[in-house]
């Protein structure tokens, strides 16, 4: 059979790599258009007048078990399908397992599970393992498939020594055009393994059609209507699109040495609490530009909570509401963005104007489908999105010691001048902050989670692990403190900087929430268009400094330590799925498990990168991917949707702020969002008594097989410890 253009059907069993399998086959086939769908989408009924349209199906992985119909829905269906209906089948993980246990197969628990664990493939140079004679792969599983009868033929193991002994990597049906591999052939780590191997599949599947004389048919408008487009397919935005008149930015840069964010903060009216303020601070290195909003009594804020079926903006003393008729709160700010274009800025200047504010851990659940708690208003009064549009701002680049004064807003040139008149008057020294004398009289009363109840957690998460419905958790719980309120917010924010400076740091007082932070992580960034390049950059291994801490020991205790990169690993793949989604093809990892030198600390990161179609006539793309992105899969684990589920029964409350994303969206088009980590929050209402705050600080960490439950208590305290510093509940390490 000869097929002029490939067609791929691949089943999704709700995993967070498959798109980068997507991506595989695609290089592997290149001319090939590749459909996805879930595997509980269809039933076998319905699937099967599909199959003659298809040239081959790739069953995809996926957490549970193959024995469960509900992890493994319509796949153990599949291996049964009639002479006339028959096609060449490759499955991966948990497709894999299926053939083997659909066909006699035996399925037992590894005594040692492998998640993000790199193994030597042994096999017999044939097959789909021809021409290539060594190959290394990434495992992710729990379970191992084996074969009791003669219709699997064993094609590659993996030796684990006194582990889990010899364990089945790869086989093949003896009669049928069926193939499959325990490991994972698109994981970043897999060299050759994995695109061989489905170059080879390829060749077989086309060499079995063409001997069995079969052809494909074309898909009818009606199949399409049930499939959907085939990947990678650019979803045109769900707003039409209105032809608006771009504002010109307006910008008048100082040149101003000595400037820091704090004195243009103070300037600008930080210490009237009465009124929101913004400043989002790169306080440390590799931080470069801190954007503080000139705020306006007129500025527009915006908040939504999941199930509301409007959207609350507030402006001066007015408040109103605006229905989303239909659409979500998602194109709703992708509607308001596109009537907020703006052109004319500095280019080198990452932010002229837009929104910033928060976003929370439980709008990204949401949006995975996962139900909510059903009395999280009780807990959670903060709203899931809170954000402020700013037409007046002050961006410093502190490598360049100039100040860039912008504004949105037509015949503003006055206040342009004003406020680099203020800016000159600065003092080009200022004493460092220190701690308040009467501090340590007035500390918080924290309320750290019960230790017993978190271990009991930690260890109920390495049962899902061991059951193959995660690969990695990242659990989580709230510290919550009260503390006289002798302190401004401003002040304690302060401290915060001190104690602990981060380049991703952020004062953001958005009533009824104060969000201090002093995260180490970025999310996401979006550049503007054309040509818009996206980049995420996970960490996973932090090392705190201390005497004899050196980049080296660092390399070593991070990157040589088998628990820290493999949870890196699964967070970069869990990634590439993410952009592969949204962008298609062009995904790539630029930096893998380097070790970054921060201020108080040495962190294990990751850098991931998509560019966008070209051409593309979507404004919000960057917006989109950051939509299909959270929650941050650096605090859920993977594979993402299944993790979060377990993570909603075993976890308390709503994470709320904490393990969301705070940042901004440019009107020029670029965006730039850090992890909501190593901050903490307050409500306005949440202290009954005038003279109390009542805080809240999230911490946790990602628990994998290799977790020692009491080593990641103790890593959780750890977390809390630069925050802390600012409530005087720990002693502050860089007080001077």
């Amino acid at each position: 059979m000869t097929i002029q253009r490939p067609r791929l059907l691949l089943i999704d069993s709700y995993d967070s790599f498959t798109f980068n399998l997507a991506a595989l086959c695609r290089t592997a086939v290149p001319d090939c258009s590749i459909h996805l769908i879930q595997n509980d989408q269809l039933s076998i009924d319905e699937l099967l007048p599909l199959l003659k349209s298809f040239s081959a199906i790739i069953i995809g992985p996926g957490p549970g078990s193959p024995d469960l119909p509900e992890d493994i829905g319509v796949v153990k269906d599949i291996w049964k399908l009639s002479e006339c209906d028959l096609l060449p089948i490759f499955g991966v993980c948990l497709g894999f397992q299926s053939l083997v246990i659909e066909h006699g197969g035996q399925l037992r628990r590894l005594q040692v599970v492998k998640h993000g664990q790199v193994s030597q493939i042994l096999h017999n140079e044939r097959d789909i393992f021809e021409n290539l004679p060594q190959v290394t792969a990434v495992r992710y599983h729990s379970y191992h498939a084996e074969p009791h009868s003669k219709e699997i033929e064993p094609l590659a193991w993996a030796d684990d020594g006194v582990e889990n002994g010899s364990v089945l990597m790869a086989g093949r049906h003896r009669t049928r055009p069926f193939w499959g591999v325990q490991y994972h052939p698109e994981s970043v780590l897999t060299d050759e393994g994995g695109l061989h191997i489905l170059r080879n599949f390829w060749a077989l599947a086309v060499e079995w059609s063409q001997k069995r004389g079969r052809c494909l048919f074309p898909l009818e408008p009606s199949a399409l209507d049930i499939l959907g487009p085939s990947w990678p397919h650019l979803q045109p935005s769900s707003l039409s699109s209105s032809q608006t008149t771009a504002t010109s930015v307006l910008t008048h840069v100082v040149d101003l040495p000595g400037a820091t964010a704090v004195k243009i903060c103070e300037m600008l009216g930080v210490d009237d609490h009465k009124s929101p303020f913004i400043l989002l601070d790169s306080a440390a290195s590799p931080g470069r530009f801190s954007i503080i909003a000139s705020l306006l009594p007129t500025s527009l804020q915006i908040l939504y909570s999941v199930g509301d079926i409007a959207v609350t903006l507030k402006s001066a003393n007015s408040v109103w509401h605006e229905t989303l008729d239909g659409y979500d709160v998602w194109s709703w700010i992708s509607r308001f963005m596109r009537l907020s274009k703006a052109r004319d800025g500095c280019p080198e200047v990452p932010f002229w104007g837009g929104l910033i504010g928060t976003l929370s851990y439980e709008l990204g659940v949401d949006s995975l489908d996962v139900p909510l708690r059903r009395n999280r208003r009780d807990m959670n009064a903060h709203p899931d999105i809170n954000l402020l549009y700013v037409q007046r701002s002050l961006v410093l680049d502190t490598l360049t010691n100039k100040v860039y004064i912008q504004s949105l807003l037509p015949d503003d040139s006055e206040w342009m001048a004003n406020i680099s008149d203020e800016l000159k008057k600065l003092p080009s020294s200022s004493l460092p902050t220190r701690a308040p004398s009467n501090m340590r009289s007035a500390s918080a009363l924290v309320a750290l989670p019960d230790r017993s109840r978190y271990i009991a957690k930690i260890e109920s998460a390495q049962d899902f692990l061991r059951s193959g419905d995660s690969y990695e958790l990242c659990l989580t719980a709230h510290t919550h403190l009260s503390v006289p309120s002798f302190l401004s917010t401003w002040e304690r924010y302060k401290l915060l900087r001190r104690c602990n400076p981060a380049p991703y740091s952020a004062y953001l007082r958005l009533q009824p929430s104060t969000f201090l932070s002093s995260s180490p992580e970025r999310f996401i960034s979006y550049s503007r268009s054309p040509n818009t390049l996206c980049q995420l950059r996970p960490i996973k291994g932090t090392l705190r400094k201390a005497p004899g801490v050196t980049r080296a020991y660092a390399e070593e205790a991070l990157r040589g330590s088998q628990k820290e990169v493999a949870e890196n690993l699964m967070i970069v793949d869990l990634i590439r799925h993410d952009l592969h989604s949204v962008v298609g093809l062009d995904v790539y990892v630029k930096q893998f498990c380097q070790i970054e030198e921060y201020e108080n600390v040495w962190q294990m990161v990751s850098v991931i990168e998509g560019r966008l179609p070209a051409g593309s006539q979507r404004d919000d793309l960057g917006w989109e991917v950051l939509r299909q992105s959270l929650p941050p899969g650096s605090m859920t684990g993977a594979p993402k949707k299944r993790s979060v589920e377990i993570l909603q029964n075993l976890e308390d409350e709503d994470r709320s702020l904490y393990s969301g994303i705070f940042g901004y969206w440019c009107v020029g088009g670029g965006g730039d969002w850090s992890v909501a980590i190593r901050s903490c929050f307050k409500h306005e209402l949440d202290s009954q008594d005038p003279e109390m705050e009542n805080w809240v600080i999230g911490a946790g960490g990602a628990i994998t097989a290799l977790s020692d439950p009491q080593a990641e208590w103790d890593e959780m305290l750890l977390k809390l410890q630069g925050v802390l510093g600012a409530f005087g509940a720990a002693k502050p390490r860089c007080y001077d």
